[in-house]
């Protein structure tokens, strides 16, 4: 079993003992199973799984970093929120503004990037609520 951490700035988001994590880093998806080797990377938006048994929870994160020592997994990141968490509506109006607004902006405005952020964490969340439990 690996023992699983998943800290945002404003809490602990799980605590648990688990079979399988992966997650996207830097250099594409991962898949961290016990004893695998000391690891450490950055991590981009997008979708966070974990396997406990035969179920599988999903999270969405807007990035942060995964290090792993010992079979210990800890994943610092500025957000979390679990499949079950996530207003689809909400996500779905922060998709189409940050569509509008990046049609309107050039890529070379300092606006644009945050714009871009903003619908890769939309998209992520919309995708990670369609596997609700």
């Amino acid at each position: 079993m690996l023992s699983l951490e998943i800290i945002t700035p404003e809490k602990t988001v799980v605590k648990d003992e688990v079979d399988v994590v992966e997650a996207t880093g830097a250099e594409g998806e991962f898949g961290i199973m016990p004893g695998h080797t000391q690891f450490l990377t950055t991590l981009k938006i997008g979708e966070i799984r974990y396997r406990k048994g035969n179920e599988t929870v999903y999270l969405s994160s807007s990035g942060g970093f995964a290090e792993v020592v010992d079979d210990k997994v800890t994943l610092l990141v500025d957000t979390a929120e679990r499949s079950k968490e996530i207003d689809v509506d909400r996500a779905k109006r922060a998709m189409e503004r940050a569509e509008a607004e990046l049609k309107s902006l050039s890529y070379d405005q300092n606006e644009y990037r945050m714009m871009e952020m903003a619908l890769l964490r939309a998209v992520a969340r919309i995708g990670v609520a369609s596997k609700k439990i």
